[in-house]
């Protein structure tokens, strides 16, 4: 009986395990890649908004509500001179790199 247990948490330690090291990986592979990014966002009211986005060689601008998200203009890169706003996961990420 106490082998059929050990046997159950061995298995259950491998799958916690591989699920924990395959996000691992995931959010590697995405802070790699890098495709879209956060330029600016600005609140309008409650639960409403405006936000830049960066993706590729492309700036959007979108109207954000509870509801929905709307594409309101679309600018190539050069069109527009934008300074990056550093967000939570960049910042976290410099804090981190101070530390080592």
């Amino acid at each position: 009986m106490t082998g059929t247990y050990i046997q159950m948490a061995g298995a259950l330690t491998f799958v916690l395990l591989l699920i924990f090291g395959t996000a691992y990986l995931v959010r590697k592979k995405q802070n790699r890649l890098d495709l879209m990014s956060v330029v600016s966002y600005q609140n309008i009211g409650p639960k409403k908004g405006v936000a830049a986005l960066k993706i590729g060689k492309e700036v959007l601008i979108l109207g954000v509500t509870t509801n929905e998200v709307r594409l309101l203009k679309t600018f190539k890169d050069d069109e527009l001179q934008l300074e990056q706003v550093d967000g939570f996961q960049s910042r976290l990420e410099k804090f981190k790199r101070q530390e080592k």
